[in-house]
């Protein structure tokens, strides 16, 4: 009995403090907590650990951050579109913010911030003008998004094996000179861009036709020229890669890497502490710029909290903070972020009046993270594919998956469901004959008996 009193009692006394800790969080407001969603790897830990208590200063209010990542923009926009999921900001690409305006499942961001200053201003007017060319009906975007980290494609190769040339135009990963040494991002948007600015490089040399035109035109003209340009590219493919292309790049495993900016300067200092020599070059014939950006979602339960963290973000020292930590460039331009990045130890002077402002058309940087003028006007944003997203979907399958047309991806389906039955088939039947030899022997030993 004084055990079954014991139980009862640590049982009673469970229920109790369940009772309590529930009561507890369910009195906790909504508006004290902040949802945020972004990628992964790209944010540092410590601004996340210093905004509840700079949200306190500036509003007295209390916020608790819950901080989930996501690998794929697409992922992301099913849960909010699909799954109203009540993230209050995330960190899309260009391309699905200009979806996610098309779709009105944006909220502007709050612009008064109280005694607080409006770091909003601090975004590059560049970067600003760029998000304004995502406006969907009116909507101008600026006023949705604000700029977070940037950057160009181009080409990572090594110094040893290719020329910095040959690395300054698209042709060298047609180049059968790198056959097999060649590693692509596994990403259709970046390579579309670029199949069908090399397959047009005279017309854009001529002037005919401008890169953002190219990278936007999703015509069945111009989904087919890229498909024939990516399959002529296969045999010099070594893989296709998200992320490791540029650690296989610092292993001299491959000798050229279509990659991004930010991954080419983290490559670029790996290899030199191994001893190999890698480049980055934006393309002659052009490229694409990206951006991602902070947004506040439609199903967002607290929009106040999300517009103080993007203004937050927006700050000088905040936005130096997440740079050392990601590795990649801050839409923020300010003399204090530019003073931070001036390498006076560099022979590269680079034109940056378009980020920075004027005065600022001679300035000792890396040209990779910062951009001359000159290369950022051959370059563009490419914008969502909308309609035409599942045609282009489709060209990207028929080039990764050596075009098998759907009769022979039929003929392949039903075999294998075909191969399926049989093997079940014969389970069962094998299964019935174990159970009828079973029963025999059963009997014989009843016999016996």
């Amino acid at each position: 009995m004084k055990r079954i009193s014991s139980i009862l009692l640590l049982s009673l006394f469970c229920i109790v403090i369940q009772f309590l800790t529930t009561g507890c969080y369910n009195t906790e407001s909504r508006q004290e907590v902040l949802k945020v969603y972004n990628w992964g790897d790209y944010i540092d830990e410590g601004v996340l650990e210093n905004f509840p208590k700079w949200y306190k200063e500036q509003t007295g209010e209390n916020i608790r951050v819950i901080y989930q990542t996501f690998d794929i923009n697409e992922i992301m926009l099913t849960k909010i579109e699909r799954g109203h999921e009540d993230f209050d900001v995330v960190c899309p690409s260009e391309y699905i913010i200009e979806r996610m305006l098309r779709k009105d499942l944006l909220l502007p961001i709050d612009t008064v911030f109280g005694n607080t200053p409006n770091y909003l201003h601090n975004q590059s007017r560049y970067i600003r003008n760029e998000i304004d060319k995502l406006g969907i009906g009116g909507k101008k975007a600026s006023l949705y998004t604000i700029g977070y980290m940037w950057g160009t494609a181009g080409i990572l190769y090594n110094k040893k094996y290719v020329t910095a040339e040959e690395a300054s135009t698209w042709q060298s990963l047609w180049n059968t000179k790198f056959r097999s040494k060649l590693l692509m991002k596994d990403s259709y948007r970046d390579a579309y861009g670029t199949a069908v600015i090399y397959a047009n490089r005279e017309k854009l040399q001529k002037g005919e036709i401008t890169v953002e035109n190219l990278m936007n035109n999703y015509s069945p003209e111009a989904i087919a020229t890229a498909e024939e340009s990516l399959k002529a590219m296969k045999p010099n493919i070594a893989g296709w890669e998200a992320d490791f292309g540029k650690e296989m790049m610092t292993k001299n495993k491959a000798y050229l890497n279509m990659t991004w900016s930010g991954d080419a300067v983290w490559a670029i200092e790996e290899a030199d502490n191994v001893g190999v020599e890698l480049g980055y070059e934006v393309p002659v014939e052009g490229s694409n710029m990206w951006f991602d950006g902070w947004v506040i979602p439609k199903y967002s339960r607290n929009r106040k909290a999300a517009s103080y963290f993007i203004n937050y973000l927006c700050r000088p020292d905040v936005a130096l903070a997440n740079m050392e930590t990601t590795g990649y460039v801050s839409a923020i331009g300010t003399p204090e972020i530019l003073e931070e990045k001036i390498d006076m130890t560099l022979d590269t002077h680079v034109n940056l009046s378009y980020f920075f402002g004027p005065g600022h058309d001679d300035v000792q940087i890396n040209p990779i993270q910062y951009p001359d003028s000159s290369i950022v006007a051959r370059c563009a944003i490419i914008r969502d594919a909308g309609d035409n997203t599942e045609a282009v979907l489709e060209m990207w399958s028929h080039v990764k998956g050596d075009n098998l047309g759907s009769g022979i991806v039929m003929v392949i389906f039903l075999t294998i469901v075909g191969m399926v039955v049989y093997v079940g088939y014969n389970k069962v039947k094998k299964y019935k004959y174990r159970q009828l030899q079973k029963g025999k022997k059963r009997r014989i030993k009843g016999l016996r008996r």
